[in-house]
């Protein structure tokens, strides 16, 4: 087993600068799919392929804390038309950002 190195100063500015860029990226994305969210709930929209749609793209900015409130929010309307697709959007978020629940996964094996 290899062991790991402490990163150098240039590999954490390369890091830094994906962290910062991924930032921007959220920034820029919230105000699109912050209408898209209010215009899905306001319209009571049933459409599930759209629904799911948006959730599948918010995912992706789940580690941003805005977008995960979104997320969540969208995941609290579309429960009660697909409780079974809604639950299994909450496990892709816990499995993709979600560390706390990891930690409590490794708790519980180890117990």
């Amino acid at each position: 087993m290899s062991q790991a190195h402490a990163p150098s100063s240039e590999e954490l500015e390369v890091f830094r600068g994906y962290a910062e860029s991924f930032q921007a990226l959220a920034r820029q994305a919230l105000p699109l799919y912050t209408d898209t969210v209010n215009t899905l709930i306001r319209d009571e929209c049933r459409d599930r392929h759209q629904i799911e749609y948006t959730l599948d793209h918010l995912l992706d900015f789940c580690y941003d804390a805005k977008m995960l409130v979104l997320y969540k929010r969208l995941c609290r309307y579309y429960f009660p038309l697909d409780p079974e697709a809604t639950v299994s959007y909450i496990h892709a978020y816990r499995d993709l950002w979600d560390s706390d629940s990891e930690d409590r996964e490794s708790n519980e094996e180890a117990e």
